[in-house]
């Protein structure tokens, strides 16, 4: 609704620019006020107009107001302010009409149609080698609801774990579980630098005593040992993930490219086409040809293979699955991976402006004022599982979500628990929870009520900023889903509550006023049905009582 409205004013305002005189190309730039006495919104185009019309900027601006059609464009009033602003304020009637809209579409209200492009979004894709960290809490918790906000807007998204199941770490945990089952049979063990240390291991190991003893001291344990690690690690994973609110499309195995034997067919074709050289013994891709800073190792002079090298293997794959766009969600250790990867994907003949890697910054966990390192159950590093258990889900994402990736983050766990308006998760969902308790008195009272579409009795200018509000959110949807922001959802639920807490606290909304009752209801019917959604977007429940 608002931005037909400012896309027909823009449309309109250049007409009057011709039809007074301007022939050059003039951009409408529309601003919102800080100060709402100002207006809905405003423009300095005739400040700009000034000159290539010789005239005075307070002069320019009363000339387009005189030219505008206001009922047209559903404004209530234009001013001219200051130096040569033109304020427009929108009519309050004309925009009290979300509210039937909200309350009649429900939870596709803010659905959008802006892509049509067939997109993989890769996140998390932590090695099944161990616990997930609070690291990758966070690549889960933006990922997922990145994938909701984009669906919501009308994109089509599938979500991929690359599962690295193949490589010298998953020796590594063979080994690693192999040293303690030797353990488990009171032989030494030899844990060498590069294993897995984890309790997780040790557990492993003693199930597979439990279920067998000794046997695998006295016949070819290896492929049974890393098939176990990986079966028992990623489960585990998955479980905490699901746990999390977070799902997958697809679980993508690193082995598979070996067995189907596309990493080998990719590094012969990056050969075949002249895009690699040999230098001591090594094999090396050409990548600085396209834009990244130096050339990249792909076959080592033991003859094995860097990590790039089934990884170009990979994301040529996603393309040939028919996925017109690829976004990678990986660590702040990958920044200098983006060149190497796009340069090889152009020298496979594939489009590199066609991936998009998110990078996310570190996280820290602080307590009592102080960053925590360590589990206090377990002595070891802080796990999703541990912060799952010690915050619960719905705070753990809101927190991992509320902040831009690009930047450091600080998880506060004495406030993602505490119960009061302090914390922004409690503040939203006791929002919702006031107005799931109005409701139930209605319904306690015995009394009907009826949803409305038109407003008599009610306060247009007191309820004013929460329809305001309500008519942002298909543009927040849009900006969250193109610029992959999706803390501009959880700001949003958070600006939303404040309204919403500001005018319960301010009116009474059940009166013995049959026609005012039902008119505010129906507000607070919009406003819990686009709370309910803002944060379903981001993996949060709603409570209906607190």
């Amino acid at each position: 609704m608002i931005a037909a409205i400012i896309n027909n004013l823009k449309i309109d305002l250049l007409k009057i620019v011709k039809e007074m005189g301007v022939e050059e190309a003039v951009e409408v730039i529309f601003d919102v006020p800080k100060d709402a006495g100002h207006g809905d919104y405003a423009t300095n185009l005739a400040m700009r107009l000034a000159k290539p019309l010789r005239k005075s900027p307070v002069a320019v601006a009363q000339d387009i107001k005189k030219r505008l059609d206001l009922k047209h464009h559903h404004l209530e009033k234009v001013e001219v302010a200051g130096p040569g602003f033109i304020n427009f304020y929108l009519d309050e009637v004309y925009l009290a009409q979300i509210i039937p809209l909200i309350n009649e579409k429900g939870s596709d209200y803010g659905k959008l149609d802006i892509g049509d492009e067939a997109i993989n979004l890769e996140f998390v894709s932590a090695n099944p080698t161990g616990y997930l960290h609070i690291g990758h809490g966070r690549g889960a918790a933006y990922g997922d609801s990145l994938a909701r906000i984009m669906r919501k807007a009308g994109f089509n998204v599938s979500c991929e774990h690359y599962v690295n199941d193949a490589g010298n770490q998953i020796n590594n945990l063979a080994y690693s579980i192999y040293e303690r089952y030797k353990e488990c049979c009171g032989l030494p063990s030899e844990m060498k630098e590069g294993y897995y240390f984890g309790k997780e291991i040790i557990t492993i190991a003693k199930n597979i005593y439990a279920s067998d003893h000794d046997a695998w001291l006295h016949k070819e344990w290896y492929q049974a040992f890393r098939y176990k690690g990986v079966e028992v690690l990623l489960n585990g994973l998955k479980t905490d993930l699901a746990t999390f609110n977070v799902h997958f499309d697809t679980w993508f195995s690193e082995q598979s490219l070996y067995d189907q034997n596309l990493v080998k067919s990719t590094l012969d074709s990056l050969i075949k086409n002249g895009h690699t050289y040999e230098s001591e013994g090594a094999v090396w891709l050409k990548s600085s040809q396209f834009g990244d800073e130096k050339d990249r190792v792909l076959v080592k002079s033991d003859g094995t293979l860097t990590y790039i090298t089934p990884d170009i293997a990979y994301h040529v794959n996603k393309f040939n699955r028919g996925f017109d766009h690829l976004i990678d969600v990986l660590g702040a250790d990958h920044h200098g991976y983006i060149g190497r990867l796009r340069a090889a994907l152009a020298m496979m003949g594939k489009n590199p402006d066609k991936i998009d890697i998110e990078i996310l910054q570190m996280v820290r966990i602080i307590q009592n004022g102080e960053e925590l390192k360590m589990s206090k159950r377990s002595g070891k590093a802080i796990t999703l599982r541990d912060l799952i258990d010690e915050v619960g889900v719905d705070a753990l994402r809101f927190f991992y979500v509320s902040k831009a990736l690009s930047s450091h983050m600080d998880l506060d766990l004495d406030l993602a628990i505490k119960q009061s308006n302090d914390n922004p998760v409690y503040y939203v969902q006791y929002a919702y929870a006031r107005i799931a308790s109005l409701f139930r008195m209605i319904q306690e009272q015995n009394r009907i009520f009826t949803p409305k579409t038109e407003f008599n009795a009610l306060d247009l200018q007191k309820v004013s900023p929460i329809i305001r509000q309500l008519l942002q959110y298909p543009e927040v949807i849009k900006e969250a889903a193109t610029k992959r922001i999706p803390h501009r959802v959880a700001s949003y639920a958070l600006q939303l509550a404040t309204v919403l807490h500001s005018f319960y606290n301010d009116e009474k909304i059940i009166t013995d006023d049959l026609e005012e009752t039902n008119e505010k209801l129906s507000v607070m019917m919009a406003v819990q049905i686009v709370l309910k959604d803002s944060l379903n977007l981001i993996g949060v429940g709603v409570k209906e009582k607190m």
